[in-house]
């Protein structure tokens, strides 16, 4: 019924690697641009918001370029299941959450990265 596109598996795994680190960079990028009011607004100390932050802005270059992208996705995932605990169990939000903002959105993320883990990121990778 369907061509067989199991020879486009790498552009979409690109594709994927890329909108994944495009969001965990600029969520990082926004973290330490004023590390105080974002940490104050999700109850973390500054510190904490500044490694975050960090590894968000590395571990999304990582994920995008392709170097290391299954330790760079373990790492975003842990990121992750930290930000799933918060809204799960400390703020309970919901899965939708009011107005979308539940943590529906983390754990696409992080089945987005759980692909880019077991695929070692597709063919499009510098290092692994």
């Amino acid at each position: 019924m369907f061509p067989n596109l199991e020879h486009y598996t790498d552009y979409g795994l690109l594709f994927l690697r890329f909108m994944a680190g495009l969001v965990f960079f600029d969520s990082g990028h926004r973290d330490l641009k004023d590390p105080r009011v974002r940490g104050a607004s999700v109850g973390l100390p500054v510190s904490l918001t500044i490694f975050i932050g960090g590894a968000e802005v590395l571990g999304g270059i990582a994920v995008i370029i392709g170097v290391w992208p299954q330790l760079a996705a373990a790492g975003l995932i842990i990121v992750m299941l930290g930000a799933l605990q918060k809204k799960i169990f400390v703020w309970k939000t919901g899965f939708w959450g009011k107005d979308g903002l539940g943590w529906n959105y983390k754990l696409l993320l992080v089945s987005m990265l759980l692909v880019v883990a077991f695929t070692d990121g597709g063919r499009y990778i510098i290092l692994h």
